[in-house]
């Protein structure tokens, strides 16, 4: 059976200062890790499970399986590597803080706001330019619901609804990502302004999207869903979720570069409600650290997601506010580079909050000697 590893930030810190340089910048982000598990697997099982440090990693590697080493040492690089910013048309996201990303849906059956902003181009256009104003670095346009049960698409439908959606945020400004499996919307798309693909099937749908993807020279994002037809939320069959939406993210990662993608031109999204139980859910949320080992950006998409409804008494979409802060600070916390809300202004104020926090972490001295 073959071996797999993994090295797991299980420890974080405010600063290397508080533990006398025994830390790591995670991702060139603002959260820094301090202990890391090495984990080694194989068919499944957890075989070994070792602690390190910054200071004790070399030795940790070392005794890695031969076969590991290598992974295990690119793994270890990659927690550390800072990533460069996402050119975007004129703007530039800068990726060494967290960034927001505001949803806007065309659609009528999305499970927040589906029909709200369809069929009124004055609502949508109020509501783009409200998450431009209240801070959003990215404005995410999606004209396919993929709620579980949501039924599909035809693609000249979906590209009606989000080309005029497209072309109205790319005329004030904004910086677009077009939220679609279909390699004929991502065309639209493209044609229409959008400067991403951010695709829930990971340019696994259709197989003309990685050579299109690869050709426009543009930014992708790759999520995690177990369906690879029609249905993403089917056939969900994990031994270790966390390890195995890891394996999987790390295979769409090198599918994509194979097909030409550059690597920095790639964003990893774990997938947070597609095809995952409660206990999936949160049990990826608490090793996202892990998840930039895999030497790419992460995006945490959790706002106002049913987990939320579950642990708070099955309230509604619009009342999950609350909640979709928390894991939004909980990604923060975790390094984590885009957060893709529907609440901008509330978001964007509790990252500001967040970084003051992180900012002054940094520079308080004061339980250290002179």
């Amino acid at each position: 059976m073959s071996q797999s590893v993994y090295i797991q930030p299980i420890t974080m810190v405010s600063g290397p200062q508080a533990v006398e340089g025994d830390a790591i910048r995670l991702a060139g982000g603002m959260a820094y890790a301090r202990e890391f598990a090495v984990i080694v697997r194989e068919g499944g099982a957890v075989t070994s499970r070792r602690i390190a440090t910054k200071a004790s990693m070399a030795q940790a590697l070392a005794a890695l399986p031969a076969e590991l080493g290598a992974e295990g040492e690119m793994q270890w690089s990659y927690l550390q590597m800072a990533h460069p910013p996402l050119e975007l048309g004129g703007r530039t996201i800068r990726l060494d803080q967290p960034q927001v990303m505001g949803i806007l849906n065309v659609t009528p059956d999305s499970f927040s706001d589906g029909g709200e902003f369809m069929d009124d181009p004055d609502a949508m256009k109020a509501h783009a330019a409200a998450m431009h104003e209240a801070g959003a670095a990215i404005i995410d346009i999606g004209g396919e619901s993929t709620r579980p049960g949501a039924k599909a698409v035809w693609e000249g439908e979906e590209a009606k609804r989000v080309v005029p959606a497209i072309e109205h945020c790319v005329g004030m400004g904004a910086a677009v990502s077009v939220d679609t499996r279909r390699p004929a919307v991502m065309e639209a798309a493209l044609e229409a302004g959008a400067h991403i693909i951010n695709d829930v099937s990971a340019l696994r749908y259709d197989p003309r999207s990685l050579e299109l993807a690869a050709a426009s020279g543009k930014p992708v994002i790759l999520m995690h869903a177990p369906g690879t037809g029609e249905d993403l939320h089917a056939d969900p069959d994990y031994t270790a979720v966390a390890f195995d939406v890891f394996d999987f993210l790390k295979e769409a990662r090198d599918r994509a570069i194979g097909a030409g993608i550059a690597a920095e031109r790639i964003v990893l999204d774990p997938g947070i409600g597609f095809g995952k139980s409660l206990a999936d859910n949160l049990t990826i949320l608490n090793h996202l650290p892990m998840y930039h080992a895999l030497g790419c950006p992460l995006l945490l998409g959790a706002s106002r997601k049913r987990m939320i409804g579950a642990l708070s008494n099955e309230v509604a979409a619009h009342q999950r506010v609350g909640g979709s802060l928390t894991l939004a600070q909980h990604g923060m916390d975790a390094g984590v580079q885009l957060l893709r809300v529907h609440d901008v202004f509330e978001t964007v104020q509790a990252r500001n909050v967040w970084r003051g926090l992180r900012d002054a972490a940094l520079t308080d001295f004061s339980g250290l000697e002179a």
